[in-house]
């Protein structure tokens, strides 16, 4: 495919203010004919021979007018029905738009256009255009009708206990989740159209009053001067806006979540909404954001806090186990008691390969029968995922390929990876395991020990919009710490994270609530 390839495009082509690439054979800004065979010609130029562009002619008390809009985008079962048997009936006296407007259209939203650029702009957003002869304007009537995803619960961030809604398709259906949620005037939508010719809708979501400005107008800049063709997914617009793209670590949040969404926007951040994406970004976010949950907030306090713990704690057994087994197995042997290490030569005996391969061997086994997992059809998916590891696994012992102990390693480091709630973040935690596995059969622990430093050092560096990736933990801020390992009682929780600099520290909870 080389829809990919398109994506980037030359840098002199501007997205933002530009119509000219939809619209290549016409004058965008000329105004409208009051010739209705002019108009009709111009659309079918721009239009091409698309099989989803509708045109058609009605007659109004004696004058020729026009239907133009796109089946594919519009359900056209009520409003063309009616607006067919409307117009027919009309007398000389009432053929005028605002006529026809105020009189049959209230209930929909409807205005005038007055250009070629307005006119296809609204029939690619799914509205009806009404033209009549002698005018020099058209009436656009918005009358959406493109199937959406019913709301369901998140396939990727599921909670025991809390809101089971996440986010669809539809971005109209996503800002008003978040507007159940956050019923406050400061809340404010604003849209951006990115892509030169997917023409996509996007929108950043922020609360006045709290949001940091300057934050705002930074991430504001960066979708504005995003120079794509087209935006699919909004992992498009987290790669084009990130501060560093040669990382593993993801330095955009992303969630399904609406409730998820609505906090942190209560925090001060930013909340990126892409038409066509169920996944929201909140920018700016910390390493710690990605060992926290939507549920952590609606459990007691102490087993919160127990969780995240167990969560950190899952994090470095992921990534450094498999290494450590190489480690002390190749080159440490004397850290391990004389009765483990009498087991595991035990079980190592007749193992052709050293450790390394023997480990290696068992993790991209696994990794295969994850990704499989994930792409076959949900049927058998899960089903072919655990009895092929079950099956591989039980196999590679009896065929003396690998150890039991071996087996044991690689499980238990699988699911430990299974805990982080971000997916995308423990992809990075996979990536780093292979290199960690490869430099401990070089240089043993010490290897371990120089590539943590280095990682550490990495994280160190990145920023997200302008604040440090291990903020607050380093810098160090004492005043964040009610939220990083452990999370403190809500009412303790007074302040919003100063990193964030919003405007408004204090969260000022009133006790009792407010009558309605």
């Amino acid at each position: 495919m080389k829809l990919t390839g398109q994506f980037f495009k030359n840098k002199n082509n501007k997205t933002s203010n530009s119509f000219d690439e939809i619209v290549e054979n016409s004058e965008t800004n000329r105004e409208l004919s009051g010739n209705v065979k002019r108009n009709e010609d111009a659309l079918k130029e721009i239009f091409s021979s698309s099989i989803d562009f509708t045109i058609n002619e009605i007659i109004m008390a004696e004058k020729k007018g026009l239907v133009v809009y796109l089946n594919s985008m519009v359900n056209t079962e009520h409003v063309y029905e009616e607006l067919k048997e409307t117009v027919s009936q009309l007398s000389s006296e009432d053929i005028s738009f605002s006529h026809i407007q105020k009189s049959y259209f209230t209930d929909q939203k409807s205005f005038f256009v007055k250009t070629y650029h307005e006119c296809v702009w609204n029939i690619l957003n799914g509205a009806i255009i009404l033209f009549l002869d002698d005018y020099k304007e058209a009436l656009a009537i918005e009358v959406n009708g493109f199937e959406t995803r019913s709301i369901a619960e998140p396939s990727t961030q599921t909670v025991i206990r809390g809101p089971k809604d996440g986010f669809v398709e539809s971005i109209q259906t996503n800002m008003s989740l978040i507007r159940r949620r956050i019923k406050n005037p400061r809340l404010v939508f604003e849209q951006f159209i990115v892509g030169s010719e997917s023409r996509t809708a996007v929108v950043i979501a922020s609360v006045k009053g709290i949001m940091n400005e300057e934050t705002l107008k930074e991430i504001k800049t960066r979708i504005e001067q995003s120079d794509v063709s087209a935006i699919l997914d909004s992992g498009n617009i987290e790669e084009l806006i990130s501060d560093n793209i040669y990382t593993p670590f993801p330095l955009i949040f992303n969630t399904e979540r609406p409730d998820s969404t609505a906090a942190n926007l209560m925090e001060g951040k930013a909340a990126i909404l892409v038409d066509g994406s169920p996944f929201v970004l909140l920018a700016p976010c910390v390493f710690s954001d990605f060992f926290q949950t939507a549920e952590d907030y609606y459990q007691p306090f102490f087993m919160a806090s127990f969780l995240r713990i167990i969560r950190y704690i899952s994090f470095m057994i992921a990534l450094i186990m498999p290494s450590l087994y190489v480690a002390i197995t190749t080159y440490h042997v004397g850290l391990l008691p004389t009765p483990l290490l009498i087991s595991i030569q035990a079980q190592r005996e007749g193992v052709p390969f050293p450790a390394v391969i023997e480990i290696l061997i068992m993790e991209f086994a696994f990794e295969v029968l994850r990704e499989a997992g994930v792409r076959m059809p949900r049927v058998v998916g899960q089903t072919v995922s655990i009895v092929g590891a079950l099956v591989i696994g039980q196999a590679a012992v009896e065929a003396g390929i690998v150890s039991n102990v071996l087996v044991i390693i690689v499980a238990f480091t699988a699911i430990s990876s299974f805990v982080t709630p971000i997916y995308n973040f423990s992809v990075s935690t996979r990536i780093l395991r292979f290199v960690l596995i490869l430099g401990a059969s070089v240089m043993g622990l010490y290897a371990i020990l120089l590539m943590l430093v280095i990682m550490v050092a990495h994280l160190s560096s990145l920023k997200s919009f302008g604040i440090p990736y291990l903020t607050p933990i380093a810098p160090l801020s004492p005043d964040n710490q009610d939220d990083v390992f452990i999370r403190f009682p809500i009412g303790a929780n007074k302040k919003r994270p100063t990193y964030l600099k919003p405007k408004m520290e204090n969260k000022m909870v009133k006790q009792g609530g407010n009558k309605k």
